[in-house]
């Protein structure tokens, strides 16, 4: 007996690896790792963010260019609109060339043709052309593919299984816009002013060009191309005219409206106050809030219906934006710099919530076309509250008074979301759908 145990191989009991236990700080971040972790999840993001930057530059470059140089932020702002309204009517037909024949294959030329307008405008300005060539080469840009709409379509493809990731995913997209416009009114501020009042148009143009043709490099993340249906029975309605779409768009619009006022009275109060290099400091404070409370509001799971928390983030948008009407009135930057951050809070929110809902309310394969109609609802909005601010500025009372515009379009947009709230999803629909019953669904969520 000795003899047999002794001849037994001595074996230690299996040791079990101690998982590590990620600091708290970590683990609070996990969302955004698991989307991230997606292969080419990374490389077309950091191409996006390349080609979303000019998005916050190019406006307010040609605020300053041509205010500059034409002495006249009323027409600044209205060849600003201009662009922008242009932008309004092709960006729905640009995006549903995209979903019926890929990304790659529409963004480039589209892109294309939206520097070259840039580039007329540049030149037109630098060489005294007449009003209405400026009108005209701005409109020229509305070829610009919607670059966020592009990426939240590759997010909706990668996670169309699992709506936490997409409400990550939305979450983080939405922080990103606001990264964007945080940084692209300082970087065109700065260049406006330190170099030269064309540099802010130029570099924005190269931007814009460079980061879509890496993005459209990256193809394994790209959504499979919809298609030409076979025959106009397999036409598919418009989003447009889906139920409860139409009252997100013109929600959009006033939010537009506060976003396009804002940046035309702002830059008009600090030239007021000598301090016009600092103008894309201000707003980007706003932006500071906003991209803050979108990463955020990404950790979160929302329960309930969405419509109901899109009505309560447009209600606290309203009441923020009171806050810059308030500080202009004391006079001092100090304070309108800290109502701009406050301010911004809400914007994240609303918009990551509007989103989503636009998202659940679409066919997979009109994805993009829907958050266009979106993206052109605000653009509409940016144009409206770009010339009302302008006008409010140089015919009314000044920049200060001025600050009433966006408060006013906070308003409006409240009575306009208010029926989103009565038909609505729950939160766990509202932040995508899968593309095999998006249509169906679509119906469903709103009967």
């Amino acid at each position: 007996m000795i003899l047999f145990l002794a001849a037994r191989p001595v074996t230690a009991p299996p040791v079990r690896p101690v998982a590590r236990r990620r600091p708290r700080r970590f683990r609070l971040f996990a969302p955004y790792r698991q989307i991230f972790a997606v292969p080419g999840a990374r490389a077309f993001t950091a191409a996006n963010l390349l080609a979303r930057l000019p998005m916050g530059m190019l406006s307010v470059s040609a605020v300053l260019m041509i205010s500059g140089s034409r002495g006249s932020y009323a027409l600044a702002g209205a060849v600003t609109a201009t662009g922008l309204a242009a932008t309004a009517l092709v960006g729905p037909w640009t995006a549903r060339m995209v979903d019926r024949h890929g990304q790659a294959r529409i963004a480039v030329p589209a892109t294309v043709l939206a520097v070259l307008g840039s580039l007329s405008l540049l030149l037109c300005v630098r060489f005294g052309a007449p009003d209405w060539a400026l009108f005209v080469s701005y409109a020229a840009t509305a070829t610009t593919p919607n670059t966020g709409g592009m990426s939240r379509a590759r997010w909706a493809h990668l996670f169309r299984d699992d709506p936490a990731a997409r409400h990550t995913a939305n979450s983080f997209e939405q922080a990103a816009d606001e990264l964007c416009f945080m940084l692209g009114p300082v970087l065109a501020t700065l260049l406006c002013t330190a170099v030269a009042p064309e540099a802010g148009t130029a570099v924005a143009a190269f931007l814009l060009l460079s980061g879509v043709l890496l993005f459209a490099a990256q193809r394994r993340t790209e959504p499979p191309a919809a298609g030409r249906p076979a025959s106009r029975a397999g036409e598919v309605r418009s989003p447009l005219r889906r139920r409860g779409i139409p009252p997100l768009l013109g929600t959009f619009l006033c939010t537009g409206a506060i976003f396009g006022s804002m940046e035309v009275v702002t830059l008009a109060y600090a030239d007021g106050l000598g301090m016009r290099s600092a103008a894309g400091g201000l707003l980007a404070l706003q932006a500071a809030g906003s991209c803050t409370a979108g990463l955020l509001y990404g950790l979160l799971r929302p329960a309930g219906r969405s419509g109901r928390r899109f009505l309560v983030c447009v209600g606290a948008m309203a009441v923020l934006m009171l806050l810059p009407l308030l500080a202009a009135s004391t006079g001092r930057p100090g304070a309108l710099a800290a109502a701009l951050l406050c301010a911004g809070m809400a914007t994240a929110p609303t918009m990551v919530t509007g989103m989503g809902l636009v998202q659940s309310r679409t066919p997979a394969a009109q994805l993009n076309e829907g958050m266009t109609l979106a993206v052109t609802a605000l653009l509409g909005g940016i144009a409206a509250g770009s010339a009302a601010g302008g006008w409010v500025v140089d015919h009314v009372a000044g920049a200060g008074i001025a600050y009433g515009v966006p408060a006013v379009a906070a308003g409006l947009a409240v009575l306009l979301a208010l029926p989103t709230a009565a038909t609505s999803p729950s939160s766990g629909a509202s932040s995508g759908i899968s593309s095999g019953t998006a249509s169906a669904t679509g119906d469903q969520e709103l009967g």
